[in-house]
C-alpha cells in the first residue's frame, strides 16, 4: 500500500522535494526572485494538498473496517500509512515555509499559498 501511495504521489507537487535540507532551500530561496518563488511555494502547496487529501483517504478506509478488525494487520497498515504521510506533510511544510517566508520578505504576491 505504501507503495502504491508513493507511485501515485509522485507526479504530485511537480518539484517539490521533502528530501532537500532546511539549510539547501535556505540557499535556493536567497538567489531566487517573487516570482520563483511564488512558483516553488506553489510546488510545496500542491504536494502539500495532494498528500492531505490521501491521508484523507486512507481515514475513510479506516473507518470501513469493522470493530472486531480494528486491532487486525490491515488496520495497521493504514495507521502506518497515515503515519508516513503526515511525517511527509510535516517536511513538505517546513520547506514551503522557508519559500513562503522568503516571498513575503521580498514583498511578493502571497496570494493563494494559505495552508
Amino acid at each position: 500500500m505504501v507503495a502504491l501511495l508513493a507511485v501515485s504521489l509522485s507526479g504530485c507537487g511537480k518539484k517539490a522535494d521533502e528530501n532537500i535540507t532546511i539549510d539547501q532551500a535556505k540557499a535556493e530561496a536567497e538567489k531566487m526572485n517573487a516570482g520563483q518563488l511564488k512558483t516553488k511555494a506553489k510546488e510545496y502547496y500542491d504536494a502539500i494538498k495532494a498528500k492531505t487529501g490521501e491521508v484523507e483517504k486512507v481515514m475513510a478506509k479506516i473507518k470501513d473496517i469493522p470493530p472486531l478488525e480494528a486491532m487486525g494487520e490491515e488496520a495497521k497498515e493504514l495507521q502506518a500509512d497515515i503515519k508516513d504521510l503526515n511525517t511527509s506533510i510535516s517536511n513538505l511544510k517546513a520547506r514551503f515555509q522557508v519559500y513562503y517566508d522568503k516571498l513575503v520578505e521580498k514583498d511578493g504576491d502571497t496570494s493563494g499559498l494559505q495552508l
